[in-house]
């Protein structure tokens, strides 16, 4: 029976060796059999059967090599046809041949030469290793050679790619009909051709054969001819998993490839390669409640986001749902929500994912929020919204692994779930509104992954949830996320009516166990502003705390200009 094997994308020996002289090494713990020698004089046998048969194949004249690849081929003939109770042994001596009669003893030394022989060349295989990897150790000094990353060609627009390419020769009729990935592909070529060296960083996809590519941001992990091949040794070596952000330096790809390849890894979420082998899995970190508060309160005295530090403040950790009927601001909010957070707490890895949002939109989040922007518009389909969403999930969850902080802002989950309900396979339950039964597993899995970790680190999510859309999936929706966060904001219509922003309802909106996040005097003061304000409506608050904010230079000066005797303000 003839085994056919299955071609990867890159199907190469040296591709998979070349990335580290430590996997040889891996392999050596086990014979091909998975036995081992039993004792020092078992071995010693060994050894000196291997010896008296390189002796016998040194005086093989010339043209005994084939003499010897046809007899290989004339015994495995033999042994196919001959009857299993008269099976006879071929012995090869000097380019001759001479059979006997099978003996338990010599076929015993056979098997034991042939473990020697194999243990001899994984031997010379690590030392060959070990030397390759010195050589390239000794070649790291490559200050000579032109540098070019990859994510600095992603970050240029299609002009400055094409007189890029045009330096590098590519002719400009050839790169009229190209899409962006497609003349970075060709830069890229031309930069290995001229002798200079590319360094790649992006987000690992492990497809199900088990290699992987290295997605770009800048692409929002769409698939493209630019992604970096990943071999399966290298996933396996560095106990990498899907969403884990790789930095290395690539190589062009060679004769019958069509993607470039990944030579050396150097970091593993922005740490060193050693951190990720002896990391805990996201699954069995501790959740812990959100103890540490983010601070979004800045210079320029933003109201939205001071009115929010006081009365619905954020955590590390928190998983906060903004409810929002359409045109309450909620993506201006976002968006100061974002800027805060970059601008008081720059160790934080913030994410916006805009799912079947408008590409308007999305342009104006790139260019106002400094973050990683991840976007799938509403032109697109519901399987790109899924693959987006799961790629930015994993690689929050490698992030927080490595003990870092990490803050996603989801606009919106309510389309999310749209999108799984479109993708999930029918269970033939159908709740209200046409959803599926199990279309909000995911959603939930994605939202409920927030947690501040005991460990170290946290993720924070921030999504919105769309109400009073006509739509009873979306209000199916939203019941169904209603009192799974632990912070909720709740934007109100009559106020962005009157054109009062944030248009936030007071008396809906808190956080929970908001006693770990505020000081002692913040708590005791906010308590009493609560019952201040909670006869007035909505409206009257708004405008109350707007006007009050606005004559104080900040929080602290606002809190001290309330008098806590009467349970009035000044």
């Amino acid at each position: 029976m003839v085994t056919i094997k299955k071609r990867r994308p890159n199907d190469q020996l040296d591709g998979e060796a070349e990335q580290t002289p430590n996997q040889a090494q891996l392999d050596l713990s086990t014979e091909p059999n998975g036995s081992s020698p039993k004792n020092a004089e078992e071995s010693q046998e060994i050894i000196s059967a291997t010896d008296s048969k390189k002796k016998r194949t040194e005086k093989v004249p010339e043209g005994g090599e084939e003499q010897d690849r046809e007899s290989e081929s004339r015994e495995k003939k033999d042994d196919r046809n001959t009857p299993q109770g008269d099976k006879r042994v071929v012995v090869r001596s000097k380019g001759r041949r001479r059979t006997g009669s099978p003996d338990s003893s010599g076929t015993a030394t056979t098997r034991e030469n042939n473990k020697n022989e194999y243990r001899i060349k994984k031997n010379k295989r690590e030392s060959s290793y070990e030397s390759g990897h010195q050589n390239a150790q000794s070649s790291q000094d490559t200050g000579n050679k032109p540098k070019l990353t990859i994510n600095e060609l992603t970050r240029m627009g299609m002009h400055a790619l094409r007189d890029l390419a045009t330096q590098y020769g590519v002719p400009h009729e050839d790169m009229v009909a190209m899409k962006k990935q497609e003349v970075i592909f060709q830069i890229l070529k031309a930069h290995t051709e001229h002798g200079g060296i590319i360094f790649a960083s992006g987000s690992l996809e492990i497809l199900p054969d088990g290699y992987g590519f290295l997605r770009s941001p800048q692409n929002s992990y769409l698939p493209g001819p630019d992604d970096i091949y990943i071999s399966p040794s290298q996933i396996r070596l560095f106990n990498l998993k899907t969403g884990d952000t790789v930095y290395g330096q690539i190589r062009s790809p060679k004769e019958g490839e069509r993607f470039f390849a990944l030579l050396r890894v150097e970091t593993v979420n922005f740490d060193d390669v050693v951190e990720a082998q002896s990391r805990i899995p996201f699954d069995n970190l501790t959740p812990l409640y959100p103890d540490e508060k983010f601070d979004l309160e800045t210079a320029n005295g933003e109201i939205s986001t001071r009115i929010m530090n006081l009365f619905c403040p954020i955590g590390k950790g928190q998983r906060a749902l903004i409810v929002a009927p359409p045109r309450t601001g909620k993506t201006m909010l976002m968006q100061r929500i974002a800027n805060s957070i970059t601008a008081n707490h720059p160790e934080v890895y913030l994410i916006v994912l805009l799912i079947d949002e408008r590409p308007e939109e999305v342009t104006d989040m790139e260019r106002t929020v400094n973050a990683e922007v991840i976007s799938s518009t509403f032109d697109e389909q519901a399987t790109r919204h899924v693959q987006v969403a799961e790629m930015v999930l994993e690689k929050a969850r490698r992030l927080v692994e490595h003990k870092r902080d990490v803050v996603i802002l989801l606009d919106s989950i309510t389309r999310l779930a749209r999108a799984y309900n479109q993708t999930v396979p029918t269970s033939g339950k159908v709740l209200s509104g046409g959803v599926d039964s199990n279309a909000l597993h995911k959603p939930k899995r994605f939202f409920g992954a927030a947690r501040n970790v005991e460990e170290g680190g946290s993720l924070t999510i921030i999504a919105t949830a769309l109400i009073e859309t006509g739509s009873r999936m979306d209000e199916v929706i939203f019941e169904e996320f209603k009192g799974t966060g632990n912070m909720e904001i709740n934007l109100d219509r009559k106020l962005s009516d009157r054109r009062l922003y944030p248009a936030m309802s007071i008396k809906k909106s808190g956080t929970r166990k908001e006693e770990l996040l505020l000081t002692e005097e913040e708590l005791q003061k906010i308590w009493v502003l609560r019952k201040v304000i909670n006869p007035m409506d909505d409206t009257e608050i708004m405008e109350l705390l707007i006007d009050r904010m606005k004559k104080s230079k900040n929080n602290e000066a606002f809190l001290k200009s309330m008098n806590t005797g009467s349970a009035t303000m000044d």
